[in-house]
C-alpha cells in the first residue's frame, strides 16, 4: 500500500499530492491518504483522506509556514517537539494498521522520522529541484545544505528518544530514501543519468540509502472552476499580471501589489486564504485559490515567489515569470528559469514595477517561455512519477 501524505499548509503541496493520486489511481494503484489538516484540506475533498490528529488550525498553519526552511529560525524545527513525537507515533501507527509500505511526502516532515519507527521507505517530492547535482552546481561553495544543521534540531532530539535514524543537516531534510525530482533536463542543466548516478557516498550531511529520479513536470491542475467574473476580467484589452504568492505572510503579498499597481496594467490576485478585497478597484481583481492551469496561460505576465509548482505553471503555459523569492529552494528554481531568459528574480531592494515593466516591454522572455512550454509538452510528471513510486 502507498500512502500519500499531504502537509494542507500548503496550496502547492496540497495540489502535487492530489496530482499524484491521480497518476497513482490510473495506474491501478492502491494509495491512502492521510494529512495533519489545515487550510487547504478542502482541496482534497473529491478523495477519500483521513486526518491524524486535531487538526491544523488556520492559525496553527501560518505559524508553520512563518517558521518552515528560509522563513523562520534555523535553529527551530517548525514543530515543538511534543507535536514531533506525536505525529510520528500517529503516522507510524497508520503505516502499520494499513499495510503501508511506502510513504510519499509532501512537506509533511515527520514523516521521514515515522517511515523509520514503522520501517517503510519514503518517497519525497518536495525538495523539487533543491538536490545535491544541481544546488552543488548553482549554489556558492560555503553555502552547502549538507553541512547545514539548520531546522533539524528538533526532529533529532524526537528521533533520540524513539531510537530512529536522526536527520543530519538541512540536505537531509529535503531528501527521502528516494526523492523525485520533477524537472525536465534542460532546465535543470544536469542529466536524468546524472540525477540516478548520485549516492551519499558516505558523507554524513545525508542518510544512508538516498537516491534520485528524474521525472517531468509535477503541478497542480486544481479541479476548480474559473469564475465568470475572472473570465471577464481577463479578457479585457490591455496587459494582465496574475500574482499568485501563495503560503506568503499578507503583508508582502500587499506589498507587491502596491508596487506593481503603478503600472498601466491589470492585476489579478490570488489571494488564497487572505482577506484582501479591501484592495479591489476596476483594475486590480481580488480573489481566493484559482486554478493557476487556466490563468497563465491568459494572462502576460506571472508574479509568484518562485515555487516550483508556479514557475512550472508559467512555463507550461507560456508565460515569462517575476519571481521573488523567500528561501534559497525558491532561488534556484527562478535561477534556473532566468538562466534560459524566461523569467527575472527580484531582490529586496528591487522595484517591481520597473522589472515587470521590462519583462512586459520585450518579446525575448515569452520566446524563452514557449520554448520551455515544448519541453513539457513532451513530459508526463505526473505518470512518470506515479510509475517510479509504484516499482519502489
Amino acid at each position: 500500500m502507498i500512502c500519500l501524505l499531504p502537509h494542507c499548509a500548503y496550496l502547492s503541496e496540497t495540489s502535487r499530492m492530489l496530482e499524484l493520486h491521480r497518476a497513482l489511481t490510473e495506474l491501478g494503484v492502491p494509495v491512502r491518504v492521510t494529512t495533519h489538516g489545515g487550510p487547504h484540506e478542502r482541496l482534497l475533498a473529491g478523495i477519500p483522506y483521513d486526518v491524524l490528529g486535531p487538526g491544523l488550525s488556520p492559525a496553527r498553519a501560518a505559524r508553520f509556514v512563518g517558521s518552515a526552511v528560509g522563513l523562520g529560525d534555523p535553529g527551530q524545527s517548525m514543530y515543538e517537539d511534543d507535536e514531533i513525537r506525536s505525529y510520528v507515533q500517529l503516522e507510524a501507527e497508520y503505516f502499520r494498521a494499513h499495510g503501508v509500505s511506502v510513504a510519499v511526502t509532501g512537506f509533511t516532515l515527520t514523516s521521514l522520522l515515522s517511515s523509520r519507527l514503522a520501517g517503510v521507505r519514503v518517497v519525497t517530492e518536495h525538495a523539487g529541484s533543491f538536490v545535491p547535482p544541481v544546488f552543488e552546481r548553482y549554489l556558492p561553495p560555503d553555502r552547502k545544505p549538507a553541512e547545514m544543521d539548520a531546522y533539524t534540531s528538533g526532529f533529532n532530539r524526537v528521533a533520540d528518544s524513539l531510537g530512529v535514524q536522526g536527520i543530519p543537516s538541512l540536505a537531509a531534510l529535503l531528501l527521502g530514501d528516494l526523492s523525485l525530482v520533477p524537472e525536465v533536463a534542460e532546465v535543470l542543466g544536469v542529466s536524468a543519468t546524472e540525477l540516478a548516478g548520485w549516492n551519499p557516498d558516505g558523507d554524513p550531511g545525508y542518510r544512508p540509502g538516498s537516491r534520485l529520479a528524474a521525472v517531468g513536470p509535477l503541478f497542480a491542475h486544481l479541479d476548480v472552476p474559473l469564475p465568470d467574473r475572472v473570465q471577464k476580467f481577463l479578457h479585457q484589452p490591455g496587459p494582465t499580471i496574475y500574482l499568485a504568492m501563495t503560503s506568503t505572510p499578507p503583508a508582502q503579498v500587499r506589498a507587491a501589489i502596491a508596487s506593481l499597481s503603478a503600472l498601466d496594467a491589470r492585476i489579478l490576485v490570488a489571494g488564497t486564504i487572505h482577506d484582501m478585497v479591501d484592495l479591489a478597484t476596476d483594475r486590480i481583481l481580488i480573489e481566493g485559490i484559482l486554478p493557476s492551469h487556466l490563468v497563465m496561460p491568459q494572462v502576460d505576465l506571472a508574479v509568484t515567489t518562485g515555487g516550483q509548482g508556479s514557475v512550472q505553471t508559467a512555463m507550461a503555459s507560456g508565460t515569462p515569470l517575476l519571481g521573488i523569492p523567500l528561501h534559497p529552494e525558491q532561488a534556484l528554481n527562478l535561477a534556473l528559469v532566468e538562466r534560459l531568459g524566461a523569467a527575472r528574480a527580484a531582490t529586496p531592494t528591487d522595484n517591481l514595477a520597473t522589472l515587470a515593466a521590462q519583462l512586459l516591454g520585450s518579446n525575448s522572455p515569452k520566446a524563452a517561455a514557449e520554448h520551455i512550454q515544448k519541453l513539457y509538452a513532451a513530459a508526463d510528471g505526473p505518470a512518470e512519477a506515479a510509475e517510479l513510486i509504484a516499482s519502489f
